[in-house]
């Protein structure tokens, strides 16, 4: 897997003025109460968000020693969209954590070919387990979901090392049918495609 390397400067001026100097502020939350106030360099985040994830495990480089973690806070401009700040959470590698994962629901277009649409409840999930075996997302096919299916913990690909949170009869998204349109079930979309 990918070393992903952040290069963090402590930070004594205020936030408002690391963001006019070109930084986004920061802080990494060590173990127990511990915290450091940190910028990183706005153009370098961007590139790691961009290609990672807002919820990636990085390595974080502050004064030439390497602390690893996982970005646990973003804040964005409500309209510009641009980083505000970002809290990361320092961790043993072998450390045990809890953390809220985003679900990424892949297939919807093809949903939608159906005259079908996922109407999502639940956007993420809540699990716990070694830090290193927890994916940073989790993936969910819906392409071959039928009408008024259930989206669960089941349809997700979670490491068994990892132990869901959430209740068991959680229920994170449902199929339905287009407004107003006659759903078509997977079986007949393979068979219109195959005729076509």
């Amino acid at each position: 897997m990918e070393e992903i390397i952040l290069n963090a400067m402590e930070r004594n001026e205020k936030p408002k003025k690391a963001r006019r100097d070109g930084f986004v502020p920061g802080v990494l939350n060590g173990p127990g109460a511990n915290s450091t106030s940190v910028k990183f360099q706005s153009a370098e985040l961007d590139r790691v968000i961009a290609k990672h994830g807002t919820n990636a495990k990085v390595w974080v480089k502050l004064d030439d020693e390497k602390k690893y973690g996982f970005i646990k806070e973003l804040q964005r401009h409500p309209i510009e969209e641009k980083i505000m700040h970002i809290a990361i959470q320092l961790v043993e590698k072998d450390q045990k954590v809890k953390r809220l994962l985003p679900i990424t629901f892949n297939g919807q277009t093809k949903l939608e070919h159906r005259l079908l649409m996922l109407q999502i409840l639940k956007p993420d999930i809540e699990v716990e387990g070694v830090v290193t075996q927890i994916p940073d997302e989790i993936i969910a096919d819906v392409s071959k979901k039928n009408f008024n299916d259930d989206i669960t913990a089941a349809d997700f690909n979670i490491p068994a090392d990892v132990k869901i949170l959430d209740p068991q009869e959680a229920v994170y998204a449902v199929v339905k049918n287009a407004k107003g349109e006659t759903a078509i079930n997977s079986d007949e979309a393979e068979a219109k495609t195959a005729e076509a």
